[in-house]
């Protein structure tokens, strides 16, 4: 699975209709659409679909026609967001009618070209899931340990100092799989 981070945007055009895609962090949809609204108060339709995971990892999808006949373009949009297997992230599409119907199959073609466009430009991320998980160690193992975890890409959260040196650690569950294969036997994840 893949996300993004930043916002992207691009423009395709079929029969002088121009299809503009913003591809975006699901957590910034409210606020892109807002703007976009304001932006493009003469665009005809603002089409939109998104995907992310909810607290128990469970894929939460949505999308809107806005105007357009229905299943002609949140749908095949929702489709191309899932056949690049993206999550959290979400899609708008301004539309501005250039004067040619296009048909459903017409329609449903644009919609999908322009997302697969947005996409084709965006930088993806790999999603991973990630765990913490807390390990100590005494003072003076602490310069080497940390160099484990960064060759692990092992994320340091929070360091307590106490009469051990206790950290909170960040990463995917096959990282700390491999950082425990690495790790002196005496020190042990928690």
């Amino acid at each position: 699975m893949k996300y993004v981070n930043d916002e992207y945007s691009a423009t395709y055009e079929e029969k002088k209709s121009k299809f503009i895609a913003h591809l975006c962090a699901y957590e910034k949809f409210d606020e892109v659409m807002k703007r976009l609204k304001e932006e493009h108060p003469k665009g005809r339709h603002h089409v939109y679909a998104y995907r992310y995971l909810n607290e128990y990892s469970q894929i939460v999808e949505n999308s809107s026609d806005d105007g357009e006949p229905k299943g002609t373009s949140g749908k095949p949009s929702l489709h191309v967001l899932a056949g690049n297997e993206l999550i959290n992230s979400a899609v708008i599409i301004v539309r501005y009618f250039g004067g040619i119907k296009l048909g459903t199959g017409g329609l449903v073609r644009a919609y999908g070209d322009a997302v697969n466009l947005v996409i084709s430009k965006a930088t993806l991320h790999e999603y991973k899931k990630l765990e913490q998980k807390s390990l100590a160690c005494s003072y003076s193992e602490l310069s080497k340990i940390e160099y484990m975890l960064q060759n692990a890409s092992v994320t340091v959260l929070k360091k307590e100092f106490e009469q051990d040196v206790i950290l909170h650690l960040e990463a995917s569950s096959q990282e700390f799989i491999q950082l425990e294969e690495i790790l002196p036997r005496h020190l042990k994840l928690t």
